[in-house]
């Protein structure tokens, strides 16, 4: 038996998915040591900045020197083809309005305090960076 064409597509309204209102939230992890994966992971950051996401980068673990003021130099060393560096563009992001954090495990074990990072990155708080990675409007990009 054939389903009404109205009562099909009532039916199906109510099977779609939930949409959530507003640009997408992506959190990007980062905790390669690698320089161009660093890199990589900015550009991809700043490009979803640009194209309106609210984006918040987790920094763990080698990822995380990227936040320190005296990083080390594959972070500070300009790569091809512009030039540019996984710290510096980083620090593009958070100019632009992108959230930088450091895992909270990251400087009690790295044997350094707050005042190590560069200013506007903070240790992350478990609670808040959990709830924005279940968020529904939530993309993961992981590096």
């Amino acid at each position: 038996m054939r389903r009404p064409l109205l009562a099909t597509l009532f039916a199906s309204l109510f099977s779609l998915p939930a949409q959530a209102d507003g640009p997408a939230d992506l959190v990007t992890i980062l905790t390669s040591d690698e320089p161009q994966t660093q890199l990589m992971s900015m550009v991809l950051t700043m490009q979803s900045l640009k194209q309106g996401a609210n984006t918040y980068t987790l920094l763990c673990g080698p990822g995380g020197d990227l936040a320190l003021k005296d990083a080390p130099a594959s972070a500070t060393a300009p790569q091809e083809p512009k030039g540019m560096t996984p710290q510096g563009l980083m620090q593009m992001i958070m100019a632009e309005g992108g959230m930088v954090e450091v895992c909270a495990i990251y400087l009690p074990n790295k044997g350094v305090g707050p005042d190590a990072l560069l200013d506007g990155i903070t240790p992350a708080k478990p609670a808040p960076m959990a709830a924005r990675l279940l968020g529904d409007n939530t993309r993961i990009m992981s590096f």
